[in-house]
């Protein structure tokens, strides 16, 4: 009993409570486990779980233990877990950014339906796009990556001692810009085809004004998207899984 009373006078309980806080960022902001169909409470639950087995991996704490420390410390773990999750949502949104446009040069930008990923409103084709990309990201055992990420990062960074560098934010800006690079090379196929149908459609109504391009075009138009979309199925997961990849290998930007 002593013994138990003497561990939580001790700095023990900030530092669990710091590891908490580590879990929870992440599992707020970064894929799969920031799915809005997973209940906060379960994410909290998660957090706490992993707190009790990582807890034996936790180096003493560095500063002395006072409320404004402490509350600098846990905003500090906060933005470490919101900046791993910002960095791995922005190279899963490249197939979502890529879908808005195909939706949009399919003319499918008023067919939206609510993504369970993020919960926000979305063009139909992203949200196919997205629910594959979610599977990829399973087959990748991204979840188990993310779990011994924090667990070597303890190893690393001290609870409460990660601080953002102009390095973490010139990097995220790149990724950023990055997205709607590789999302508009993603669309690219698509949006060829759909400029190269407009420029026949319109030669057609000149040659034929009797052309109805509202019956005719559009449907074939669609049709076309639709079998180049399923034809490069394939190389936009592929080419999801090497851009997961490559942003989880440059976390170590962290350390």
């Amino acid at each position: 009993m002593l013994s138990f009373v003497s561990f939580l006078e001790s700095g023990n309980v900030v530092s669990f409570i710091l590891l908490f806080f580590r879990f929870a960022g992440l599992f707020m902001t970064a894929p799969i486990f920031s799915h809005t169909t997973i209940p906060m409470k379960y994410k909290a639950m998660m957090a706490f779980f992993f707190s009790v087995i990582f807890f034996s991996s936790v180096e003493p704490l560095h500063f002395s233990v006072s409320v404004p420390m402490l509350v600098i410390a846990i905003l500090s773990e906060l933005l470490f877990g919101l900046f791993i999750g910002v960095l791995l949502q922005l190279a899963y949104n490249v197939i979502t950014f890529a879908g808005g446009i195909i939706s949009f040069m399919m003319g499918f930008s008023m067919a939206t339906a609510i993504d369970p990923q993020n919960g926000v409103s979305m063009p139909i084709v992203s949200q196919f796009l997205s629910l594959l990309g979610l599977m990829v990201l399973f087959s990748l055992n991204m979840h188990h990556w993310l779990i011994l990420y924090i667990d070597k990062s303890l190893a690393h960074i001290p609870l409460g001692g990660f601080v953002v560098t102009p390095d973490i934010i010139h990097y995220t800006m790149q990724a950023a810009a990055h997205m709607f690079v590789v999302g508009f090379l993603i669309a690219f196929p698509i949006i060829a085809l759909s400029l190269l149908a407009d420029l026949i459609f319109g030669m057609l109504m000149k040659s034929m004004p009797q052309f109805n391009l509202l019956v005719i075009g559009f449907p074939i138009k669609i049709m076309v998207s639709f079998v180049v979309l399923i034809a490069t199925l394939a190389s936009i997961m592929l080419l999801l899984k090497g851009e997961i990849i490559s942003t989880f290998n440059s976390l170590e930007l962290f350390f």
